[in-house]
């Protein structure tokens, strides 16, 4: 199995994942009308989820039952679609096979992935669009002993796509990263923050060589957006400063 440098680039005639199956990972997020999560609350929480996932003995075992649609996702191009649910459209999502991954009061359900036209039935009506949120306060700042997925300053991006793009990073960390780097994180529940550089951040971050996520263009933004930089400490003395 090959791996992508960056989930999601730029669509490439020449690239061979192009003629493999196309997968997609599904992440539900939880928003009921009289109590939404934070926004960030949210990133975080969907970023957790996707390397929860991505740890889970049924995704990495060779008989796992999640294996084999995991490595052909990760054959393919790395996608990831973010829906909403709430009351019974929840309760039915939350009976499909997955992981529920809970924040400060964000709740987060990924699924192994499923080909792009195939979705399930349970998960295939629910919203795409929509999927706005707002932080009560502004958050603090993040620790820097931890891992931090820092987003793009220029781009406006709705919730949804912006914990898609959260989970991005979080990936290409993990592939960046050796097993005791790996252990140690999932030993510590894969503690993160999501924040927004200032622009004077993105551009030292964006040359650093620290693993950057760029955008197919599918929605929303345009080709080849660097959304997110996924700063982990354990990956800064690999960079160039």
């Amino acid at each position: 199995m090959t791996s992508p440098d960056t989930p999601d680039e730029i669509p490439a005639t020449t690239d061979p994942r192009d003629g493999a199956p196309q997968f997609v990972l599904p992440l539900v997020v939880r928003i009921e009308k009289t109590a939404p999560p934070a926004r960030t609350d949210a990133l975080e929480t969907a970023a957790r989820a996707v390397l929860m996932l991505l740890s889970d003995e049924r995704a990495t075992g060779e008989d796992g039952a999640w294996a084999q649609a995991v490595r052909d996702w990760q054959d393919a191009r790395i996608r990831k679609v973010v829906r909403r649910a709430r009351g019974a459209e929840w309760r039915k999502a939350s009976g499909l096979p997955g992981i529920t991954v809970h924040g400060a009061g964000a709740e987060v359900r990924v699924f192994p992935p499923v080909p792009l036209d195939g979705w399930p039935k349970e998960l295939v009506k629910l919203q795409v669009s929509g999927t706005d949120l707002d932080d009560p306060e502004p958050p603090a700042a993040p620790d820097p002993a931890r891992p931090v997925l820092w987003l793009n300053p220029e781009l406006d991006m709705s919730a949804g796509k912006a914990m898609a793009q959260a989970g991005h990073g979080a990936q290409l960390a993990w592939w960046a990263l050796d097993g005791a780097a790996r252990k140690a994180w999932q030993e510590d529940g894969f503690a993160l923050s999501v924040r927004t550089a200032d622009a004077a951040r993105w551009v030292r971050l964006t040359s650093s060589g620290l693993p950057v996520v760029r955008d197919a263009g599918f929605t929303e933004i345009a080709p080849g957006s660097c959304t997110v930089v996924a700063d982990h400490p354990d990956l800064r003395d690999r960079t160039v400063t």
